[in-house]
């Protein structure tokens, strides 16, 4: 039997790969969370209609429908208060992130991330200082909604030392 063994490797499609910059590629915004909430509500909506429309004692048609009514309205809720709209994209961030942390930054990268109970969007940036190695590095959070620095934390990088090859202080 004759096999061919051939390198397999992931591959990101091009519309997701931003580092060969071949496709400008926009964050999906939050505030599309409004879009199944209204279908869930319409949904609720008609289970209800259903359900009081509907002669009692029906065995396909019961009280079953207002708990998912229920349930679907709570879904709905939920996912329209955390449908927040994102006014502070990541390049936005990564500025605002740099003007926090008190050193010339180099190397950075941005994550979105949700905080508390109404997933409110949040940039997550870790940055390094610009030397090389980085002596520092620092995690910033930045509200994607109104651009403010929720948290800044700033350390040395561990490992390295601010000492020079030849034992001055640096």
């Amino acid at each position: 039997m004759n096999e061919r063994h051939e390198e397999i490797r992931d591959v990101l499609p091009d519309d997701l790969n931003a580092v060969d910059g071949r496709v400008e590629y926009r964050f999906p915004d939050n505030s599309r969370r409004r879009i199944p909430a209204v279908l869930y509500a319409v949904v609720a909506a008609s289970c209800l209609v259903v359900r009081f429309a509907t002669a009692d004692g029906s065995a396909l048609v019961n009280d079953g429908l207002v708990l998912a009514a229920a349930l679907l309205l709570a879904a709905a809720t939920v996912s329209f208060t955390s449908g927040w709209r994102m006014t502070v994209d990541e390049s936005r961030a990564l500025v605002l992130a740099a003007g926090s942390v008190g050193f010339v930054t180099g190397h950075a990268s941005a994550q979105q991330v949700w905080r508390g109970l109404r997933s409110r969007p949040t940039w997550r940036i870790f940055c390094y200082s610009d030397e090389e190695p980085p002596l520092t590095r620092a995690l910033v959070l930045v509200d994607a909604v109104d651009g403010r620095v929720v948290e800044c934390l700033v350390e040395q990088n561990p490992g390295m030392s601010t000492h020079s090859p030849d034992g001055r202080d640096g």
